[in-house]
């Protein structure tokens, strides 16, 4: 009886103990799952976010693409006019170079397996072709050649230390400044514009043609002083009385009849 109740009370303590273990390590699954599950999902707006980066990028007439070197010299230089045409596309390649060293940089900090997935993202940022990414940096990391928290997620620092070194994005700026702050040419209105084929003088007393050629001398044109000037102020003159026709045209004087053939008729009497 003492065996069948110690033996009862080990069975108990077994089955206790199973049942402990069965509901740790469901719990235990439950918490992994969910822990997978939630890197995964991690993952997945991480290659989201970086998609929508490239995809900013590639949009028609956008100059951001030009921050992914290594299309060729030639390429390069008409990117750099692209860039720095006006402070508005500087600022947004300044903007999304700082959106893209956040993304490196949280990829770094919470998953570090996915950086293999941004390997062109990472090597635009190593080259840093128009010093911007050094910009960023300085200004809102405060790094410096020697010490800067982005060299973690970077395989070769060598252009960014010089970069960060010489300054060159204020280089770019400072020679695409001049452009940016001259004042628009001015546009001669259509209607102060010259009619074609009427002559205009070019040069004060020589005339010419609309197209600038000059007027044969064989034409006189008459000076503005020879033109009588006209008031909307004055009444009208007016008319001079129209002359007469019958007065104004001779009369031919009258042809002499010719004599008839018979002898003329009885002179009639003349009336009172």
């Amino acid at each position: 009886m003492s065996f069948d109740r110690v033996l009862n009370g080990l069975l108990k303590l077994v089955i206790a103990i199973a049942v402990v273990a069965g509901v740790t390590l469901s719990v235990v699954a439950v918490v992994n799952t969910m822990t997978l599950e939630r890197e995964a999902a991690d993952r997945r707006a991480l290659v989201q976010r970086n998609a929508e980066l490239n995809l900013g990028a590639l949009q028609p007439g956008s100059a951001l693409s030009c921050l992914d070197a290594g299309a060729g010299d030639e390429v390069e230089a008409a990117c750099e006019a692209k860039v720095f045409a006006d402070p508005r596309t500087v600022a947004g390649a300044v903007a999304y170079t700082a959106a893209r060293l956040s993304l490196l940089a949280e990829v770094q900090a919470t998953q570090p397996s996915v950086l293999a997935a941004m390997a062109g993202p990472r090597r635009a940022v190593e080259l840093d072709r128009y010093g911007i990414v050094a910009h960023v940096l300085a200004t809102r990391d405060g790094c410096t050649a020697e010490n800067c928290s982005a060299f973690a997620f970077l395989r070769d620092t060598t252009a960014l230390k010089a970069n960060l070194k010489a300054r060159i994005y204020d280089q770019y700026v400072s020679r695409y400044a001049a452009a940016w702050n001259k004042e628009p040419e001015k546009q001669v209105p259509v209607a102060a514009a010259p009619a074609p084929g009427v002559p205009v003088a070019a040069v004060p007393g020589e005339p010419t043609h609309g197209t600038g050629v000059p007027v044969p001398s064989k034409y006189d044109f008459p000076s503005a002083a020879s033109i009588p000037p006209v008031s909307i102020m004055n009444s009208e003159p007016k008319a001079m009385p129209k002359a007469d026709d019958d007065a104004a045209v001779p009369v031919p004087p009258k042809r002499p009849q010719t004599q008839a053939a018979t002898p003329p008729a009885a002179a009639q009497p003349q009336a009172r």
